[in-house]
């Protein structure tokens, strides 16, 4: 299985801190290894490193990044870039391609994305040909690239952790 990074672009921190931190929360509990964020908005880090202090993992969030740097770093890094749009290929005619890849780059818009990401992109990924939210896409993104594996993902490290039970709730805290 490849090593997952999520590249959030299109950030308006007026707007967008609640869905920016639930697609880090989404990239984190389904398996990617951190969140690069093409805004400045501590908050969303803040909020995502509160999560991960808890619940374990060693997760990275860090923003302020460079979207066009942090793409062409990757890709000098021989990591390929997959950029989710419901203008690109099927998810599920490529998906067994990207898993096959070392390094992955998941490339998450919020508002219109610059036209220059479909071209630099190695796939352009259509989670379904309608629109819906970059949340749910990256989520079944995530869970076909891992084969569902990633859903029964243990932290060692956690403080809290969730003891599945039929009925009510048990949170254990160590």
């Amino acid at each position: 299985m490849p090593t997952v990074a999520v590249l959030r672009i299109g950030h308006r921190p007026e707007r967008d801190q609640r869905v920016t931190t639930h697609v880090g929360l989404a990239a984190r509990a389904l398996g990617a290894e951190g969140m690069y964020l093409a805004a400045d908005d501590s908050g969303v880090i803040a909020s995502i490193d509160d999560v991960v202090s808890r619940w374990g993992g060693d997760f990275f969030a860090e923003d302020g990044v460079r979207w066009r740097r942090c793409i062409e770093d990757w890709k000098a890094g021989g990591g390929k870039v997959v950029h989710l749009t419901m203008y690109g290929l099927r998810m599920t005619d490529v998906i067994d391609e990207i898993r096959d890849q070392e390094r992955v780059l998941v490339v998450v818009g919020a508002e219109k994305v610059p036209g220059d990401i479909y071209g630099l992109a190695d796939y352009n990924v259509s989670v379904t040909t309608q629109p819906h939210s970059e949340i749910s896409s990256l989520a079944l993104f995530l869970d076909h690239l891992f084969l569902g594996k990633e859903l029964d993902r243990e932290y060692p490290d956690a403080k809290i952790r969730i003891e599945p039970t039929a009925t009510g709730k048990r949170a254990v805290e160590r």
